[in-house]
């Protein structure tokens, strides 16, 4: 896009030709489960995001990025595929799917769908039929099937464990009744690892990123994109030799480790950029890469998926210093790579950032292994090293407001950045995490596999309040899939829309102003002397300032468009944004 036009300044049609609309779009990440149910059964629905899409048009979203509405038993929240090319029934149909794209895409927001390659459901037809098939048939070759270690094969072929807990290795009954082989799940049991040396999965695949984008799917998030190649070779590694030489090496920078980030993974998604070029405008696709910073940029690379998520700021405290240089390196990184940079605070994977700036710093962030190991694939990563997943009883030293004036700030700072900005679910409207779920009422894996040391992602998850009224604050039927608290009456969205200097409308102003105020993708800081601000300029005089600090500060010359909090007598307090345009 040039710096003389804006997204406001293009038409319809020109805005969903645009093959460059991925740049700087913000794309609204959809738990479909739990974001409106249409039929009232507690379930969201297909139909239910139909119709929000007035919502979602009035939010001013680019882009809608739904999470797996694919045929599951939810073993691990729908990222246990059942069926690729098929909608989940409780869900709806492929007819339903048609017309909520069209309606999206009348609305001008285009539509991203997750793609889940490292492995399968246990209920995919290919896993079942490798489960009556015979060792070394076609079809156990697949998957990932060993013999174990051990007089009598009892013993797993290596002694590595699980995302989930556990050991990554699960023994099956041969048909014939006796104990058999062993099949490779990184994840739950429920989820066995696709054998990617396989041309036939390779072409299954394409095969699936055809037959959405056939059907109007514009881009691709890519769920565990630095999984799928692996290397099994015997002697497999102890599990602790590979801790040691990632923590020698500063992390797995060669791409020489067993299952994670390896460079042979690079060709299955130079096989795909072909696929999406094919396509006018050509298809996008985002990584989900959890890898060391210095190979990001592959999988974001014009010849392989475009564009990879940088969780950088999401694994930040609240602070100036850490804020600026992860902007400054990350946009550096885009530059070298040809990409957009990308920017995310909270998703379906981690606790809400209303929540984490609200706790105090370390303490109440438990150890998670939500897909944010390290590059080890031995530990979890994430805020202070810990992870994101609550632990405890962390409502008691929870402070609310201070949470949600902190996440507004970093909100309006990152909706001001070049790049893309991935918004979840109900971060509009200041939601913050559900701790109050009984465990009876849990759903995630990861609370039931590794009780008394994470409490899971339910808590991000629960389905969002369309009104103050009723048992499921108007987000359909009686009840809700998981239970909503009685707090969720002040932030429906019917209780925000209008009302000025509510979360929701601040985001609704946010974005109709970056539409129209952001042109190229640089950014220039401007010195200020003060640790605790960061102070930043964008083409034609808009600029972003951001109050780390405890004390309110003098503003730049100029008109305060936006501010994620009240002015104390034309000054900017302690954690809070302000937008001002320089007067021509």
């Amino acid at each position: 896009m040039s710096t003389s036009a804006t997204k406001a300044n293009l038409s319809h049609s020109d805005r969903m030709a645009d093959p460059n609309w991925w740049r700087q779009a913000a794309v609204y990440q959809i738990y479909p489960r739990s974001f409106y149910d249409a039929n009232g059964d507690g379930l969201g629905d297909i139909k239910g995001i139909t119709a929000k899409v007035p919502y979602l048009k009035e939010l001013g979203v680019d882009a809608v990025w739904l999470s797996p509405f694919y045929p599951s038993a939810l073993a691990d929240g729908g990222y246990d595929v059942d069926d690729y090319r098929n909608v989940d029934p409780k869900l709806g149909t492929l007819e339903d799917f048609d017309e909520m794209a069209a309606a999206l895409h009348d609305a001008g927001i285009k539509l991203v769908v997750d793609i889940v390659p490292n492995h399968s459901s246990d209920r995919h037809e290919w896993f079942k039929e490798a489960l009556a098939s015979p060792k070394g048939s076609a079809a156990r070759n697949r998957y990932i099937f060993r013999d174990g270690n051990g007089e009598n094969g009892e013993l797993p072929p290596s002694d590595w464990d699980s995302v989930f807990g556990g050991p990554i290795w699960e023994r099956i009954t041969e048909p014939d009744g006796t104990p058999g082989q062993w099949y490779m799940h990184i994840f739950a049991k429920e989820q066995p690892d696709f054998n990617w040396e396989n041309p036939e999965i390779r072409e299954d695949f394409l095969k699936t990123l055809r037959f959405w984008s056939d059907r109007g799917v514009d881009g691709f998030r890519i769920d565990v994109a630095h999984g799928m190649a692996k290397d099994l070779s015997e002697p497999m590694p102890m599990k602790a030799d590979l801790a040691a030489k990632a923590h020698n090496t500063d992390g797995f920078i060669d791409g020489s480790h067993p299952f994670w980030d390896r460079d042979e993974v690079h060709e299955v998604y130079a096989e795909w950029r072909k696929l999406f070029n094919e396509y006018n405008p050509p298809r996008t696709a985002v990584a989900e890469a959890w890898v060391h910073e210095s190979r990001r940029a592959r999988y974001a690379s014009p010849e392989g998926l475009g564009q990879a998520f940088n969780f950088d700021l999401l694994q930040s405290d609240f602070d100036a210093a850490s804020f600026k240089k992860i902007i400054t390196d990350n946009l550096v990184a885009a530059k070298e790579s040809g990409a957009s940079s990308t920017w995310v605070f909270s998703n379906h994977d981690v606790v809400r950032h209303a929540t984490r700036y609200g706790l105090p710093k370390g303490g109440s962030v438990a150890q998670g292994t939500n897909a944010a190991q390290d590059i080890t694939g031995t530990e979890p990563k994430g805020q202070d090293g810990k992870g994101w997943l609550l632990a405890g009883a962390p409502a008691a030293e929870l402070d609310i407001e201070l949470g949600l004036r902190r996440a507004r700030a970093a909100s309006l700072l990152l909706l001001a950045l070049p790049g893309s900005a991935y918004l979840y679910q109900g971060e509009e409207l200041g939601l913050r995490e559900v701790t109050e779920i009984p465990d009876s009422e849990r759903q995630d894996p990861s609370f039931f596999r590794n009780k008394g040391v994470e409490i899971g992602r339910d808590g991000c998850r629960v389905p969002l309040p369309w009104t103050p009224e009723g048992s499921a604050f108007g987000f359909g039927g009686s009840t809700a899939h998981l239970p909503q608290p009685a707090w969720f009456k002040d932030y429906a969205v019917s209780t925000q829309e209008g009302v000025e200097g509510s979360t929701l409308e601040l985001y609704r102003k946010a974005l109709r102003l970056r539409s129209e105020l952001q042109t190229d993708e640089e950014l220039e800081w401007v010195e200020t002397g003060n640790p605790d601000v960061l102070h930043f300029s964008r083409h034609g005089g808009w600029e972003t300032v951001t109050n780390f600090g405890t004390e309110a500060l003098e503003l730049p010359a100029g008109t305060v468009v936006l501010s994620s909090g009240p002015l104390d007598d034309g000054k900017l307090p302690a954690d809070t944004t302000a937008w001002v345009v320089r007067d021509a």
